[in-house]
């Protein structure tokens, strides 16, 4: 025995942490108060306008928003998944770490009355909040299941498409992740996440600061490691793709802190092999 702790015993501590911040953003949110931690990925504040500015720099328009019900958008993220999923009428969608719905309500206008969109998340609280939301906005088609990403509480090959908003990112084990996201999809099925991701290794007093984990910063991966972690779990036609012009709302998240020397939104997207027609390559 070393006395050192093991790797699951630091997973559980860092999942812990990171689930601790979150049910205090939707305790905040249902409250009309601030969480506390600033307009971080992890954010909330008691002014909607707020929110919606904070939306609409990642990527979501004014229509989007007054689609959902109100208390779904909360300024959480930190790209619009979404916009880069092409999802079409019928499918049906998985969203990783759905939190309050909001882009599970978005989805769900996308795949209309024949899809189906299920939400999962580790925190309670998000839980809750977002079933209280499809109540409000009377959305049949659409469920939430407590459980983590790592471990999805949901069947093989069920998914035409894994969706993903600034979640993946908070993962102690993203190689889990990436298999269980693959293991959900169907054969030709896709990959459409934002996240963060680290342009350079990240110093260790970033890797160590809880605040920063949780705020989608302190446990970024580098693009290179990404991308291996994907074609590990099986993943073909990756495509991580940086967005400088984050930097513009990222720097907001740790003030002070130099955080967009060291990292960046992205779109990452891949697929997962199948054959069709006869055995011909989707």
């Amino acid at each position: 025995m070393t006395g050192k702790p093991s790797a699951s015993a630091n997973h559980d501590e860092h999942r812990q942490n990171v689930r601790e911040a979150y049910a205090q953003v939707a305790k905040a949110n249902n409250e009309g108060q601030s969480c506390g931690c600033g307009p971080s990925c992890c954010g909330t504040s008691d002014d909607g306008a707020i929110n919606t500015l904070i939306s609409t720099r990642l990527g979501y328009s004014q229509a989007d928003l007054d689609l959902v019900p109100a208390g779904a958008d909360m300024g959480l993220g930190c790209g619009n998944p979404k916009a880069i999923a092409a999802l079409k009428p019928g499918e049906t969608v998985v969203d990783l770490g759905s939190g309050g719905g909001f882009d599970c309500f978005l989805a769900v206008r996308e795949v209309g009355s024949s899809g189906r969109v299920i939400g999962v998340d580790m925190t309670p609280d998000m839980v809750s909040k977002a079933r209280a939301n499809a109540l409000k906005g009377q959305y049949e088609n659409v469920e939430f299941r407590l459980g983590e990403i790592e471990h999805l509480p949901i069947a093989d090959g069920v998914a035409d498409a894994v969706i993903s908003n600034c979640v993946i990112n908070l993962s102690p084990n993203k190689p889990q992740v990436f298999r269980d996201a693959f293991r959900v999809l169907k054969a030709g099925g896709r990959l459409a996440i934002s996240d963060v991701v680290a342009t350079v290794e990240l110093p260790e007093e970033m890797r160590n600061d809880a605040g920063l984990i949780s705020g989608c910063m302190g446990n970024a991966s580098l693009i290179v490691d990404l991308e291996e972690m994907m074609r590990a779990a099986g993943f073909e036609q990756i495509r991580i793709q940086p967005k400088n012009e984050s930097k513009e709302f990222i720097k907001d998240w740790a003030p002070g802190q130099n955080v967009t020397d060291f990292v960046v939104s992205a779109t990452i997207e891949a697929v997962k092999p199948g054959t069709c027609c006869g055995g011909c390559s989707c």
